[in-house]
């Protein structure tokens, strides 16, 4: 399957800010959706945030009003801003490219290790 690419995770104080980016390699069919997924300590993977094709967003309420998930269609490419981090953000954030019409698909990426430090 397709590899996405992430990039953008790190170590950052609370308070902070971090943008992780992730697109699928090569040349894909358009994605309906985009989404960023993160594993916390003592919790299952859970959606931080996602956004289709039309820009229609879905966020986690833990981070509503701290984060934005955009897209830039044209490169299959998916964006997280991470504002006013905390220390409950850390995790592995995983990145998800998905699409449910005729020649679906559903990509992961590897995962980036997010870090806030208090």
């Amino acid at each position: 399957q397709v590899q996405p690419v992430e990039s953008g995770g790190g170590l950052v104080q609370a308070g902070g800010s971090l943008r992780l980016s992730c697109a699928a390699r090569g040349s894909i069919l358009t994605p309906n959706a985009m989404n960023w997924y993160r594993q916390t300590p003592g919790k299952q993977r859970e959606l931080a945030a996602g956004i289709t094709s039309n820009g229609v967003t879905n966020y986690a309420d833990s981070v509503k009003g701290r984060f934005t998930i955009s897209i830039n269609n044209a490169k299959n490419t998916v964006y997280l801003q991470m504002n006013s981090l905390k220390p409950e953000d850390t995790g592995v954030y995983y990145c998800n490219i998905r699409r449910t019409l005729w020649a679906g698909y559903d990509y992961w990426g590897q995962g980036t290790q997010v870090t806030v430090s208090s």
